[in-house]
């Protein structure tokens, strides 16, 4: 008897022991199946796909992603899409930020010219296609990122005509006012 015991103790202080273990850092999404999976929602939900294409560091990213999370915004943007966010842009030595692996690529084969600028947008079809970029009538030296002045603002409105066709003309007007009430000064 006593030696079961023993086995028993023997038994429960390697468990112990192992669930005191840190787990194993988790592999960080492939900006291909973070795709794959926002396209799947998109497909389920009859939604388009939002990708930005953002780094940490960047002040224009900051302004869209609160854009992105307004109360008044997040509703109608995510009526139309599904939303997903790639990191692009982190520095290498930054031990808390880091590329999404894949993301470049990504973002290259959605459109972008070399390196276009934070962020940059792509609204696609929920099959993938890319619908629509951040790039002002296709000038891949003027990509509006934040839409912050007029230009870019009207810009932005057109993306989502082409790339969010089911918003209604109150959302439209509703984000275009966002933005403008937003812009910085």
């Amino acid at each position: 008897m006593a030696w079961h015991r023993r086995y028993v103790l023997i038994a429960l202080v390697a468990f112990a022991a192992a669930l005191a273990l840190p787990a194993p850092a988790a592999t960080p999404d492939t900006a291909d199946a973070l795709f794959a999976q926002a396209k799947a929602e998109a497909q389920q939900e009859h939604k388009h796909v939002l990708l930005v294409f953002s780094a940490s560091w960047c002040g224009p990213c900051r302004l869209y992603e609160k854009f992105l999370e307004d109360p008044q915004m997040k509703p109608i943007t995510e009526k139309a899409f599904v939303i997903e966010r790639i990191d692009v842009g982190e520095f290498p030595g930054d031990t808390r930020h880091a590329n999404t692996p894949g993301g470049v690529a990504l973002r290259s084969a959605l459109g972008a010219a070399g390196e276009p600028g934070f962020p940059f947008i792509v609204m696609t079809d929920e099959n993938g296609r890319p619908i629509v970029n951040s790039y002002r009538n296709g000038d891949t030296n003027a990509n509006v990122g934040y839409p912050a002045v007029p230009k870019e603002i009207d810009w932005y409105m057109e993306m989502l005509k082409r790339g969010a066709p089911g918003l209604s003309a109150a959302d439209l007007a509703a984000t275009r006012a966002w933005l403008q009430a937003h812009a910085p000064r």
